[in-house]
């Protein structure tokens, strides 16, 4: 129990401290945002000082906890997610959509991280959680991006796959993220890490999370968008409590 603590506390230091960093570049284009407007720096509640105190001493103290205490493997994937996250995808929101597809690869570091951590190897099982959370994040963000467009083309954000915006061609390549992750899925079960029962809960999770998808793509509207959003949190949860119930094996 002691170890999950230092890991659950290591990976939350690191990942406070990459979002501390992507607030104190994005301070300015916040505060055109209703939804990032009330943030601690756009709102002036902490000086730019302060979040860089913050973020030095939270990414510092994360990746000791990981590298003390599991290995210097874990405590690198870290700090490579952190840079990506903070110093790669931050700035290239202004650029292109591809920003989507750099920040889901820090997005889904933190089940490889958890897995090194405890087998201090990068081996099958740990790339396909990765995989699993890579693929999840497409219809999730973009259906956060959909339902915020406004707020992030005001910020000057370029995230949706088509330069239109909201979409048919958005809500398509959600629905084809949405059919990848049901293979992906089943990767743990095919490897011999997990049993039936987990592989039967995942893919009934990723038709639920397809089928969202697929009404997004129907209706084209922020409702569907905003269901689509709420259906990739059950999935993820109810994928991953599946998978470590059924006893994940490294």
């Amino acid at each position: 129990m002691l170890k999950v603590l230092l890991l659950f506390t290591g990976g939350v230091l690191v990942s406070g401290a990459a979002n501390t960093i992507n607030q104190i570049l994005e301070r300015e284009t916040d505060k055109l945002m209703a939804r990032t407007a009330p943030r601690p720096l756009p709102s002036q509640r902490i000086t730019v000082t302060e979040a860089v105190i913050v973020a030095i001493v939270a990414g510092g103290l994360g990746l000791f906890i990981l590298a003390y205490n599991f290995n210097w493997l874990s405590a690198g994937i870290s700090l490579a997610s952190l840079i990506l996250y903070g110093f790669v995808y931050t700035p290239w929101k202004k650029w292109n959509s591809l920003a989507v597809l750099v920040g889901a690869i820090p997005g889904a570091l933190p089940p490889l991280i958890g897995w090194t951590a405890g087998s201090n190897e990068l081996s099958e099982g740990g790339w396909a959680l990765f995989a699993i959370q890579f693929l999840w994040q497409f219809p999730h963000f973009w259906a956060i991006a959909w339902i915020a467009h406004t707020d992030y083309m005001r910020a000057g954000f370029k995230l949706l796959p088509s330069a239109e915006g909201p979409n048919k061609w958005t809500a398509l390549q959600s629905a084809m993220y949405a059919l990848l992750l049901i293979p992906a899925g089943l990767a743990p079960f095919v490897l011999g890490l997990t049993g039936w029962i987990s592989a039967i809960i995942v893919v009934a999770a990723g038709l639920f999370y397809l089928y969202k998808a697929i009404v997004l793509y129907k209706n084209t509207d922020v409702p569907s968008a905003r269901k689509l959003m709420f259906s990739s949190y059950i999935y993820l949860t109810i994928v991953m409590l599946a998978l470590a119930a059924d006893k994940v094996k490294m």
